[in-house]
C-alpha cells in the first residue's frame, strides 16, 4: 500500500486553501484519506476573524483523527462531529450564521480488510479503480446545476449556499453531513483510489483532455504532481490564447493517489 500526494497554490500571492491527509497504518490493513478545498470568500465581510486555511486545517485534522479512531461511526457521523468541533473552536469569536462563514468541499475515504467507504460533499472528486482497471467517479454535482448567471451574483449565490435547491459545503452546520454523497464498496472491488480538488479535476471537467479513466492513468504514470503540472500548462496555454474558461485562470490544485493493493 502506498500513497502519492501533491498540491499547488493557485497564486503565489494567496495561501493554498486546499488540505489533504492520507493515513496508512503500519499493518497495511486499512487507512483513510481526507481532502478539502476551502471556499475562497469574495472581498468583504464573512463574519469570521479566521482565514480559510485555518478552517480547512481544523476540519481536515478532525476528519482524519476521527476516521482513524472512531471505526464505530459512519463517515457522515464523522463529518457531522468534525464540523461541530470546528464550529465550537470559533463560535465565541465569529458569526457562524453568516452565509460566507469559512467552508470547504470534502472528500473522505476509509478502508479496512473488507470494505471501502466514501463520502463526497460539493465539487471535489473521488475516483475508485477496480482490479480490471475500470474507474468510477463519485461526484456531488449539485453545484453544476446552478446556472452561471446566478454564480456570477454574490447575493444570488449566497441564497443557494447550503440551502435546499442549491448546493452544500461543510461550514458550521453539522446537519449538512446528511447531504453528502456516501457509499460502501467491497475491498476486493477497489484496487486504488484517488481524490482531486476542482483545481486538479480541470484536466477532465474544464479542458476535456480525457475521461476519468484517462485521468487515473496520468496519476499512475506521472504521479499527482504530474497531473497538476499538466493542468497548469493547459491554464497557461488558455490564458495565452486570450481567454480564461473560468473566473480564475488558476486555482489551488490538489491530488492524492492511494494504491490499496498491488496491480
Amino acid at each position: 500500500m502506498r500513497s502519492d500526494v501533491a498540491s499547488l497554490p493557485g497564486s503565489p500571492e494567496r495561501p493554498n486553501e486546499d488540505w489533504v491527509a492520507a493515513a496508512l497504518p503500519a499493518s497495511g490493513s486499512g487507512g483513510t484519506v481526507a481532502l478539502l478545498d476551502g471556499v475562497t470568500p469574495p472581498a468583504g465581510d464573512d463574519g469570521c476573524v479566521h482565514t480559510v486555511p485555518w478552517f480547512t486545517a481544523r476540519l481536515g485534522g478532525a476528519l482524519t483523527e476521527l476516521s482513524v479512531s472512531r471505526r464505530d461511526m459512519t463517515l457522515s457521523e464523522i463529518l457531522s462531529l468534525a464540523i461541530r468541533r470546528t464550529a465550537d473552536a470559533h463560535r465565541d469569536t465569529c458569526d457562524l450564521s453568516h452565509a460566507r462563514t469559512p467552508q470547504a468541499t470534502v472528500v473522505l475515504a476509509r478502508w479496512d480488510e473488507t470494505s471501502v467507504e466514501h463520502l463526497v460533499l460539493s465539487d471535489s472528486v473521488l475516483l475508485l479503480e477496480s482490479p480490471d482497471g475500470a474507474v468510477r467517479a463519485v461526484l456531488d454535482d449539485r453545484l453544476d446545476h446552478v446556472p452561471d448567471e446566478i454564480l456570477r451574483s454574490l447575493a444570488a449565490t449566497d441564497r443557494l449556499r447550503n440551502q435546499e435547491g442549491g448546493f452544500f459545503t461543510a461550514a458550521a452546520d453539522p446537519a449538512v453531513a446528511e447531504r453528502a454523497v456516501t457509499g460502501t464498496s467491497p475491498r476486493a472491488e477497489v484496487r486504488s483510489l484517488a481524490a482531486l480538488t476542482d483545481g486538479a479535476s480541470r484536466w477532465v471537467e474544464l479542458f476535456a483532455m480525457g475521461d476519468w479513466t484517462d485521468c487515473f492513468g496520468v496519476l499512475r504514470e506521472e504521479g499527482a504532481l504530474g497531473l497538476l503540472r499538466r493542468v497548469r500548462a493547459l491554464e497557461e496555454a488558455d490564458r495565452a490564447a486570450g481567454g480564461t474558461r473560468r473566473w480564475k485562470p488558476h486555482d489551488d490544485a490538489t491530488a492524492v493517489l492511494v494504491e490499496l493493493r498491488d496491480r
